[in-house]
Protein backbone atom coordinates (compact mmCIF):
# COMPACT_ATOMS: atom_id res chain seq x y z
CA UNK A 1 0.00 0.00 0.00
CA UNK A 2 1.66 3.43 -0.80
CA UNK A 3 2.71 5.80 1.92
CA UNK A 4 4.46 8.31 0.70
CA UNK A 5 3.58 10.42 -2.92
CA UNK A 6 5.99 13.40 -3.67
CA UNK A 7 3.92 14.34 -6.74
CA UNK A 8 -0.11 14.57 -7.30
CA UNK A 9 -1.97 16.47 -9.87
CA UNK A 10 -4.60 18.40 -7.85
CA UNK A 11 -7.81 19.89 -9.51
CA UNK A 12 -9.13 22.55 -6.79
CA UNK A 13 -12.00 24.68 -7.68
CA UNK A 14 -13.07 27.53 -5.89
CA UNK A 15 -16.75 28.54 -4.95
CA UNK A 16 -19.44 30.36 -7.25
CA UNK A 17 -20.32 33.84 -5.66
CA UNK A 18 -24.43 33.91 -4.71
CA UNK A 19 -26.65 35.63 -7.13
CA UNK A 20 -28.00 39.01 -5.70
CA UNK A 21 -31.78 39.36 -4.92
CA UNK A 22 -34.18 41.51 -6.89
CA UNK A 23 -36.98 42.64 -3.94
CA UNK A 24 -39.46 45.50 -3.55
CA UNK A 25 -40.00 45.88 0.30
CA UNK A 26 -43.83 45.37 1.03
CA UNK A 27 -46.27 46.57 3.82
CA UNK A 28 -49.62 47.49 4.20
CA UNK A 29 -50.80 51.33 2.96
CA UNK A 30 -47.23 51.16 1.03
CA UNK A 31 -47.05 48.99 -1.93
CA UNK A 32 -44.15 50.45 -3.20
CA UNK A 33 -41.64 51.10 -0.41
CA UNK A 34 -38.27 50.73 -2.88
CA UNK A 35 -36.09 47.81 -3.39
CA UNK A 36 -34.28 45.73 -0.49
CA UNK A 37 -32.67 42.92 -2.24
CA UNK A 38 -29.50 41.93 -0.55
CA UNK A 39 -26.11 41.03 -2.15
CA UNK A 40 -24.69 37.54 -2.62
CA UNK A 41 -22.09 36.04 -0.44
CA UNK A 42 -18.37 35.66 -1.95
CA UNK A 43 -17.38 32.28 -2.81
CA UNK A 44 -14.92 30.29 -0.59
CA UNK A 45 -11.03 30.39 -1.70
CA UNK A 46 -8.67 26.95 -2.04
CA UNK A 47 -5.89 27.65 -1.09
CA UNK A 48 -2.31 25.74 -0.12
CA UNK A 49 -1.14 26.00 3.55
CA UNK A 50 2.41 24.54 4.35
CA UNK A 51 2.12 22.49 7.71
CA UNK A 52 5.14 20.92 9.02
CA UNK A 53 2.87 18.11 10.37
CA UNK A 54 2.76 16.68 6.88
CA UNK A 55 5.42 15.13 5.27
CA UNK A 56 3.84 13.66 2.07
CA UNK A 57 1.15 14.26 -0.65
CA UNK A 58 -0.86 11.42 0.16
CA UNK A 59 -4.38 12.43 0.92
CA UNK A 60 -4.39 14.39 -2.82
CA UNK A 61 -3.56 11.20 -4.54
CA UNK A 62 -6.35 9.42 -3.22
CA UNK A 63 -8.54 12.76 -3.47
CA UNK A 64 -7.13 15.06 -6.09
CA UNK A 65 -10.66 16.78 -6.40
CA UNK A 66 -11.26 19.51 -3.83
CA UNK A 67 -13.50 22.41 -4.35
CA UNK A 68 -14.72 24.91 -1.87
CA UNK A 69 -18.31 25.93 -0.60
CA UNK A 70 -20.46 28.62 -3.00
CA UNK A 71 -21.74 31.60 -1.60
CA UNK A 72 -25.18 31.57 -0.62
CA UNK A 73 -27.85 34.04 -2.79
CA UNK A 74 -28.96 37.16 -1.38
CA UNK A 75 -32.72 37.62 0.12
CA UNK A 76 -35.48 40.86 0.34
CA UNK A 77 -35.46 42.80 3.56
CA UNK A 78 -31.96 43.61 2.67
CA UNK A 79 -30.46 40.49 3.74
CA UNK A 80 -27.02 39.54 2.19
CA UNK A 81 -25.76 35.93 1.40
CA UNK A 82 -23.66 33.73 3.67
CA UNK A 83 -19.72 33.71 2.07
CA UNK A 84 -18.57 30.48 1.28
CA UNK A 85 -16.19 28.67 3.86
CA UNK A 86 -12.75 28.91 2.51
CA UNK A 87 -10.97 25.36 2.07
CA UNK A 88 -7.41 25.03 3.65
CA UNK A 89 -5.59 22.56 2.10
CA UNK A 90 -2.69 21.54 4.17
CA UNK A 91 1.02 20.85 2.06
CA UNK A 92 4.36 19.70 3.34
CA UNK A 93 7.23 22.20 3.71
CA UNK A 94 9.07 22.06 0.57
CA UNK A 95 5.97 21.58 -1.68
CA UNK A 96 5.99 23.21 -5.15
CA UNK A 97 3.30 24.51 -7.03
CA UNK A 98 3.10 23.94 -11.21
CA UNK A 99 0.63 24.87 -13.92
CA UNK A 100 0.67 22.32 -16.88
CA UNK A 101 3.02 23.31 -18.84
CA UNK A 102 5.39 22.55 -15.87
CA UNK A 103 5.36 26.74 -14.93
CA UNK A 104 6.22 27.29 -11.55
CA UNK A 105 3.39 29.24 -9.45
CA UNK A 106 4.47 29.08 -6.09
CA UNK A 107 7.42 27.80 -4.02
CA UNK A 108 6.23 26.87 -0.67
CA UNK A 109 9.23 26.48 2.00
CA UNK A 110 8.67 27.69 5.84
CA UNK A 111 5.40 27.00 8.05
CA UNK A 112 2.38 29.05 7.75
CA UNK A 113 3.79 29.58 3.82
CA UNK A 114 0.19 30.01 1.54
CA UNK A 115 -1.10 29.98 -1.55
CA UNK A 116 -4.95 30.81 -3.15
CA UNK A 117 -4.89 27.90 -5.99
CA UNK A 118 -8.21 28.98 -6.69
CA UNK A 119 -10.41 32.57 -6.05
CA UNK A 120 -13.35 32.38 -4.36
CA UNK A 121 -16.19 34.43 -7.16
CA UNK A 122 -17.69 37.34 -5.77
CA UNK A 123 -21.04 37.94 -5.17
CA UNK A 124 -23.47 39.62 -7.00
CA UNK A 125 -24.90 42.64 -6.14
CA UNK A 126 -29.05 42.67 -5.19
CA UNK A 127 -30.82 45.37 -6.06
CA UNK A 128 -30.87 47.54 -3.07
CA UNK A 129 -27.18 48.48 -3.88
CA UNK A 130 -28.02 49.01 -7.51
CA UNK A 131 -30.50 51.74 -7.00
CA UNK A 132 -29.44 55.33 -7.38
CA UNK A 133 -31.20 59.30 -7.36
CA UNK A 134 -31.97 57.88 -11.22
CA UNK A 135 -32.74 54.47 -11.42
CA UNK A 136 -34.68 54.34 -7.95
CA UNK A 137 -36.04 50.49 -8.41
CA UNK A 138 -34.27 48.62 -10.34
CA UNK A 139 -35.96 45.28 -11.28
CA UNK A 140 -33.21 43.25 -11.61
CA UNK A 141 -29.78 41.94 -9.65
CA UNK A 142 -26.49 40.97 -10.52
CA UNK A 143 -25.35 37.34 -10.74
CA UNK A 144 -22.86 36.19 -8.63
CA UNK A 145 -19.48 35.04 -10.36
CA UNK A 146 -17.89 31.33 -11.16
CA UNK A 147 -15.38 30.79 -8.97
CA UNK A 148 -11.84 30.02 -10.49
CA UNK A 149 -11.32 26.12 -11.37
CA UNK A 150 -7.37 25.00 -12.11
CA UNK A 151 -5.78 22.19 -12.53
CA UNK A 152 -1.90 22.17 -11.20
CA UNK A 153 0.98 20.12 -9.80
CA UNK A 154 2.41 19.33 -6.27
CA UNK A 155 5.67 18.36 -6.02
CA UNK A 156 7.87 17.73 -3.12
CA UNK A 157 10.96 18.58 -2.86
CA UNK A 158 12.32 17.54 0.81
CA UNK A 159 13.94 20.31 2.66
CA UNK A 160 16.90 19.26 4.26
CA UNK A 161 20.55 20.42 4.62
CA UNK A 162 22.28 17.30 4.10
CA UNK A 163 21.61 14.78 1.14
CA UNK A 164 22.93 11.01 1.44
CA UNK A 165 23.47 9.82 -2.13
CA UNK A 166 24.74 6.59 -3.56
CA UNK A 167 24.41 3.40 -4.37
CA UNK A 168 21.37 0.82 -2.90
CA UNK A 169 23.02 -0.76 -0.42
CA UNK A 170 26.01 1.74 0.20
CA UNK A 171 24.66 2.40 3.86
CA UNK A 172 22.81 5.46 3.75
CA UNK A 173 19.86 4.54 5.98
CA UNK A 174 22.03 2.84 8.33
CA UNK A 175 24.19 6.05 8.74
CA UNK A 176 20.76 8.03 9.16
CA UNK A 177 19.53 5.54 11.84
CA UNK A 178 22.82 6.39 13.99
CA UNK A 179 23.41 10.05 13.13
CA UNK A 180 19.80 10.81 14.02
CA UNK A 181 16.63 9.34 16.10
CA UNK A 182 14.94 8.12 12.60
CA UNK A 183 14.07 5.05 12.27
CA UNK A 184 14.25 3.80 8.62
CA UNK A 185 13.82 0.26 7.39
CA UNK A 186 17.35 -1.41 6.84
CA UNK A 187 18.32 -4.71 4.87
CA UNK A 188 21.12 -6.14 2.64
CA UNK A 189 19.04 -5.96 -0.92
CA UNK A 190 18.91 -3.15 -3.57
CA UNK A 191 16.33 -0.63 -3.31
CA UNK A 192 15.38 -1.22 0.42
CA UNK A 193 14.25 2.27 0.84
CA UNK A 194 11.69 2.93 -1.58
CA UNK A 195 11.28 6.77 0.15
CA UNK A 196 13.30 9.89 1.21
CA UNK A 197 13.76 9.28 4.81
CA UNK A 198 14.73 12.42 6.76
CA UNK A 199 16.28 13.04 10.77
CA UNK A 200 17.77 15.97 12.45
CA UNK A 201 20.77 15.82 13.74
CA UNK A 202 22.56 17.91 16.98
CA UNK A 203 26.32 18.83 17.02
CA UNK A 204 27.48 21.25 19.20
CA UNK A 205 25.07 24.30 18.72
CA UNK A 206 23.78 23.59 15.12
CA UNK A 207 20.87 21.13 14.80
CA UNK A 208 20.62 20.22 11.20
CA UNK A 209 18.81 17.85 8.90
CA UNK A 210 19.65 15.02 6.61
CA UNK A 211 18.13 12.67 4.49
CA UNK A 212 19.18 10.06 2.07
CA UNK A 213 17.60 10.01 -1.36
CA UNK A 214 17.08 6.23 -2.69
CA UNK A 215 17.77 4.53 -5.91
CA UNK A 216 20.38 6.19 -7.41
CA UNK A 217 22.10 4.18 -10.23
CA UNK A 218 23.60 4.76 -13.53
CA UNK A 219 20.94 6.12 -15.56
CA UNK A 220 18.94 7.55 -12.34
CA UNK A 221 18.83 10.70 -14.58
CA UNK A 222 17.11 9.56 -17.24
CA UNK A 223 14.48 7.23 -15.33
CA UNK A 224 16.37 3.85 -14.57
CA UNK A 225 15.34 2.27 -10.99
CA UNK A 226 14.08 5.21 -8.57
CA UNK A 227 16.55 8.36 -9.12
CA UNK A 228 14.41 10.49 -11.62
CA UNK A 229 11.73 10.07 -8.74
CA UNK A 230 13.64 11.11 -5.77
CA UNK A 231 16.93 13.20 -7.37
CA UNK A 232 14.14 16.80 -6.79
CA UNK A 233 14.87 15.56 -3.36
CA UNK A 234 18.25 17.04 -2.97
CA UNK A 235 17.47 20.33 -4.80
CA UNK A 236 17.30 22.60 -1.49
CA UNK A 237 20.43 20.47 0.27
CA UNK A 238 23.16 22.77 1.54
CA UNK A 239 25.66 20.26 0.91
CA UNK A 240 25.97 16.45 -0.71
CA UNK A 241 27.69 13.21 0.99
CA UNK A 242 28.31 10.48 -1.22
CA UNK A 243 28.31 7.29 0.58
CA UNK A 244 30.43 4.68 -0.36
CA UNK A 245 30.55 0.86 -0.16
CA UNK A 246 34.21 -0.13 0.90
CA UNK A 247 32.85 -4.03 1.51
CA UNK A 248 30.76 -4.12 -1.86
CA UNK A 249 30.75 -7.61 -2.81
CA UNK A 250 30.28 -6.97 -6.55
CA UNK A 251 33.28 -7.79 -8.32
CA UNK A 252 32.50 -5.16 -11.18
CA UNK A 253 32.38 -1.90 -9.00
CA UNK A 254 34.61 -0.21 -6.50
CA UNK A 255 34.11 3.16 -4.42
CA UNK A 256 35.86 5.25 -7.13
CA UNK A 257 33.96 4.34 -10.07
CA UNK A 258 30.65 4.45 -7.70
CA UNK A 259 31.31 8.08 -7.06
CA UNK A 260 32.26 8.64 -10.44
CA UNK A 261 29.00 7.39 -11.85
CA UNK A 262 26.82 9.12 -9.03
CA UNK A 263 28.15 12.57 -10.17
CA UNK A 264 27.19 11.74 -13.70
CA UNK A 265 23.94 11.48 -12.39
CA UNK A 266 24.10 14.72 -10.89
CA UNK A 267 25.55 16.34 -13.80
CA UNK A 268 22.85 15.17 -16.25
CA UNK A 269 20.31 16.87 -14.13
CA UNK A 270 21.75 19.48 -13.88
CA UNK A 271 21.61 22.71 -11.32
CA UNK A 272 24.00 21.01 -8.19
CA UNK A 273 27.15 21.77 -9.71
CA UNK A 274 27.75 24.48 -6.65
CA UNK A 275 27.20 22.30 -3.66
CA UNK A 276 30.14 21.10 -1.72
CA UNK A 277 30.74 17.71 -1.20
CA UNK A 278 31.82 15.34 1.57
CA UNK A 279 32.76 11.69 1.17
CA UNK A 280 32.32 9.12 3.26
CA UNK A 281 34.06 5.93 3.12
CA UNK A 282 31.47 3.27 5.11
CA UNK A 283 31.93 0.05 6.86
CA UNK A 284 35.57 0.24 7.59
CA UNK A 285 34.62 -2.32 10.21
CA UNK A 286 35.20 -4.75 7.97
CA UNK A 287 39.01 -6.08 7.58
CA UNK A 288 38.67 -5.36 3.29
CA UNK A 289 36.68 -2.50 3.77
CA UNK A 290 39.89 -1.15 6.04
CA UNK A 291 42.13 -2.32 3.49
CA UNK A 292 40.11 -0.39 0.37
CA UNK A 293 39.41 2.68 2.50
CA UNK A 294 43.29 2.89 3.05
CA UNK A 295 43.55 2.37 -0.74
CA UNK A 296 41.68 5.08 -2.11
CA UNK A 297 41.88 7.41 0.17
CA UNK A 298 44.59 9.71 -1.16
CA UNK A 299 43.53 9.29 -4.70
CA UNK A 300 39.87 10.96 -3.17
CA UNK A 301 41.67 13.79 -1.18
CA UNK A 302 43.68 14.74 -4.45
CA UNK A 303 40.61 15.27 -5.96
CA UNK A 304 39.99 17.77 -3.82
CA UNK A 305 37.14 15.65 -1.95
CA UNK A 306 36.98 15.86 2.54
CA UNK A 307 37.24 12.01 3.18
CA UNK A 308 35.89 10.20 6.64
CA UNK A 309 36.10 7.10 7.08
CA UNK A 310 33.43 5.46 9.14
CA UNK A 311 31.47 2.76 10.40
CA UNK A 312 27.49 2.88 10.77
CA UNK A 313 27.34 -0.84 12.24
CA UNK A 314 30.26 -0.55 14.73
CA UNK A 315 29.84 3.55 14.93
CA UNK A 316 33.12 4.47 13.90
CA UNK A 317 34.08 7.92 12.86
CA UNK A 318 30.09 9.37 13.56
CA UNK A 319 31.09 12.33 15.82
CA UNK A 320 33.48 13.38 13.61
CA UNK A 321 31.56 13.22 10.67
CA UNK A 322 28.31 14.81 12.42
CA UNK A 323 30.70 18.20 13.80
CA UNK A 324 32.18 18.62 10.13
CA UNK A 325 28.62 18.42 8.39
CA UNK A 326 27.39 21.11 11.30
CA UNK A 327 30.51 23.29 9.92
CA UNK A 328 29.64 23.31 6.32
CA UNK A 329 26.09 24.10 7.43
CA UNK A 330 26.94 27.01 9.23
CA UNK A 331 29.11 28.40 6.89
CA UNK A 332 26.25 27.88 4.15
CA UNK A 333 23.45 29.58 6.36
CA UNK A 334 26.10 32.44 7.19
CA UNK A 335 26.52 32.48 3.45
CA UNK A 336 23.07 33.37 2.90
CA UNK A 337 21.70 36.74 2.18
CA UNK A 338 19.71 38.48 4.94
CA UNK A 339 15.83 38.04 4.72
CA UNK A 340 14.79 41.27 4.13
CA UNK A 341 10.95 42.31 5.02
CA UNK A 342 8.35 41.59 2.53
CA UNK A 343 7.86 44.65 -0.03
CA UNK A 344 5.06 44.94 -1.86
CA UNK A 345 5.38 46.56 -5.04
CA UNK A 346 2.70 48.63 -6.60
CA UNK A 347 2.19 49.36 -10.16
CA UNK A 348 -0.16 51.77 -11.25
CA UNK A 349 -2.30 51.09 -14.37
CA UNK A 350 -1.04 53.71 -17.40
CA UNK A 351 -3.52 56.80 -17.56
CA UNK A 352 -4.29 55.95 -21.07
CA UNK A 353 -5.01 52.24 -20.16
CA UNK A 354 -8.93 52.08 -20.75
CA UNK A 355 -8.52 48.63 -19.28
CA UNK A 356 -9.97 46.70 -22.08
CA UNK A 357 -9.15 45.86 -25.75
CA UNK A 358 -11.04 45.60 -29.05
CA UNK A 359 -9.66 43.58 -32.15
CA UNK A 360 -11.30 42.83 -35.45
CA UNK A 361 -10.89 39.18 -36.15
CA UNK A 362 -10.71 37.36 -39.47
CA UNK A 363 -14.17 36.21 -39.64
CA UNK A 364 -15.11 39.80 -39.44
CA UNK A 365 -16.04 39.86 -35.47
CA UNK A 366 -14.85 42.50 -33.03
CA UNK A 367 -13.22 40.73 -30.00
CA UNK A 368 -13.77 42.87 -26.43
CA UNK A 369 -11.19 41.80 -23.87
CA UNK A 370 -10.45 43.44 -20.92
CA UNK A 371 -11.23 42.64 -16.66
CA UNK A 372 -14.39 44.38 -16.54
CA UNK A 373 -16.34 43.61 -19.42
CA UNK A 374 -16.03 40.36 -19.10
CA UNK A 375 -16.72 40.71 -15.08
CA UNK A 376 -20.00 43.02 -16.41
CA UNK A 377 -21.17 39.83 -19.20
CA UNK A 378 -20.93 37.08 -16.44
CA UNK A 379 -22.72 39.25 -14.01
CA UNK A 380 -25.89 39.91 -15.89
CA UNK A 381 -28.60 37.52 -16.41
CA UNK A 382 -29.51 38.06 -20.34
CA UNK A 383 -33.59 36.65 -19.56
CA UNK A 384 -33.69 40.01 -17.96
CA UNK A 385 -34.01 43.11 -20.82
CA UNK A 386 -33.36 45.13 -17.78
CA UNK A 387 -29.92 43.75 -16.81
CA UNK A 388 -29.18 43.72 -20.48
CA UNK A 389 -29.70 47.52 -20.79
CA UNK A 390 -27.57 47.86 -17.67
CA UNK A 391 -24.72 46.08 -19.12
CA UNK A 392 -25.39 48.12 -22.36
CA UNK A 393 -25.15 51.45 -20.12
CA UNK A 394 -22.12 50.41 -18.31
CA UNK A 395 -20.11 49.11 -21.63
CA UNK A 396 -20.73 52.19 -23.05
CA UNK A 397 -19.99 54.96 -19.84
CA UNK A 398 -16.64 52.54 -20.41
CA UNK A 399 -16.16 53.74 -23.51
CA UNK A 400 -16.38 50.25 -25.76
CA UNK A 401 -19.05 51.57 -27.75
CA UNK A 402 -16.53 54.94 -28.87
CA UNK A 403 -13.88 52.07 -29.23
CA UNK A 404 -15.99 49.74 -31.64
CA UNK A 405 -16.22 52.85 -33.81
CA UNK A 406 -13.24 53.92 -34.04
CA UNK A 407 -12.27 50.12 -35.23
CA UNK A 408 -15.03 50.16 -38.05
CA UNK A 409 -18.05 48.74 -36.73
CA UNK A 410 -20.90 49.58 -38.12
CA UNK A 411 -24.72 48.74 -36.91
CA UNK A 412 -25.23 45.04 -37.35
CA UNK A 413 -21.43 43.74 -37.56
CA UNK A 414 -20.78 40.64 -34.53
CA UNK A 415 -19.41 41.99 -31.48
CA UNK A 416 -17.91 38.87 -28.93
CA UNK A 417 -16.86 39.86 -25.44
CA UNK A 418 -14.66 37.58 -24.00
CA UNK A 419 -12.48 34.33 -24.35
CA UNK A 420 -13.34 32.03 -27.87
CA UNK A 421 -14.54 29.23 -25.69
CA UNK A 422 -16.47 31.33 -23.52
CA UNK A 423 -17.76 34.74 -25.42
CA UNK A 424 -21.03 36.29 -25.43
CA UNK A 425 -21.92 37.25 -29.07
CA UNK A 426 -24.32 39.68 -30.37
CA UNK A 427 -25.25 41.63 -32.69
CA UNK A 428 -24.11 45.23 -32.89
CA UNK A 429 -26.71 48.25 -32.58
CA UNK A 430 -25.31 51.90 -31.79
CA UNK A 431 -26.94 53.78 -29.00
CA UNK A 432 -27.87 57.51 -29.50
CA UNK A 433 -26.69 59.52 -26.11
CA UNK A 434 -29.40 62.15 -26.83
CA UNK A 435 -31.79 59.73 -27.26
CA UNK A 436 -30.81 57.79 -24.66
CA UNK A 437 -31.64 60.87 -22.26
CA UNK A 438 -34.99 62.01 -23.65
CA UNK A 439 -36.21 58.35 -23.15
CA UNK A 440 -34.49 58.12 -19.45
CA UNK A 441 -31.73 55.73 -18.32
CA UNK A 442 -32.58 51.87 -18.65
CA UNK A 443 -33.79 50.68 -15.13
CA UNK A 444 -35.86 53.97 -13.99
CA UNK A 445 -39.35 53.57 -12.50
CA UNK A 446 -41.17 56.57 -13.26
CA UNK A 447 -44.08 55.52 -10.79
CA UNK A 448 -41.55 56.60 -8.14
CA UNK A 449 -41.20 59.61 -9.88
CA UNK A 450 -42.63 63.05 -8.14
CA UNK A 451 -41.84 66.80 -9.03
CA UNK A 452 -38.71 67.92 -7.33
CA UNK A 453 -37.25 71.17 -5.77
CA UNK A 454 -34.19 73.00 -7.01
CA UNK A 455 -32.41 71.43 -4.36
CA UNK A 456 -33.35 67.57 -4.62
CA UNK A 457 -32.30 67.72 -8.02
CA UNK A 458 -29.11 69.45 -7.16
CA UNK A 459 -28.48 66.47 -4.47
CA UNK A 460 -29.92 63.75 -7.24
CA UNK A 461 -27.05 65.11 -9.74
CA UNK A 462 -24.74 65.07 -6.72
CA UNK A 463 -25.45 61.63 -6.27
CA UNK A 464 -24.83 60.49 -9.77
CA UNK A 465 -21.46 61.84 -10.06
CA UNK A 466 -20.95 59.73 -6.43
CA UNK A 467 -22.54 56.77 -8.30
CA UNK A 468 -19.98 57.29 -11.47
CA UNK A 469 -17.24 57.66 -8.78
CA UNK A 470 -17.73 54.46 -7.22
CA UNK A 471 -18.24 52.63 -10.07
CA UNK A 472 -14.56 53.75 -11.47
CA UNK A 473 -13.13 53.29 -7.82
CA UNK A 474 -14.20 50.05 -7.76
CA UNK A 475 -11.19 48.40 -9.56
CA UNK A 476 -8.91 51.16 -9.69
CA UNK A 477 -7.87 51.41 -6.61
CA UNK A 478 -4.57 53.19 -7.77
Amino acid sequence: MTTFVDRVELHAAAGNGGHGCASVHREKFKPLGGPDGGNGGRGGDVTLVVDQDITTLLDYHHSPHRKATNGQPGAGDNRSGKDGQDLILPVPDGTVVLDKDGNVLADLVGQGTTFVAGQGGRGGLGNAALASARRKAPGFALLGEPGESRDIVLELKTVADVALVGYPSAGKSSLISVLSAAKPKIADYPFTTLVPNLGVVTAGGTVYTIADVPGLIPGASQGKGLGLEFLRHVERCSVLVHVLDTATLESDRDPVSDLDVIEEELKQYGGLEDRPRIVVLNKIDIPDGQDLADMIRPELEARGYRVFEVSAVAHIGLKELSFALAGVIAEARAAKPVEEATRIVIRPKAVDDAGFTVTLEEDGIYRVRGEKPERWVRQTDFNNDEAVGYLADRLNRLGVEDELMKAGARAGDGVAIGAEDNAVVFDWEPTMAAGAEMLGRRGEDHRLEAPRPAAQRRRDREAERDEAQREFDEFNPF
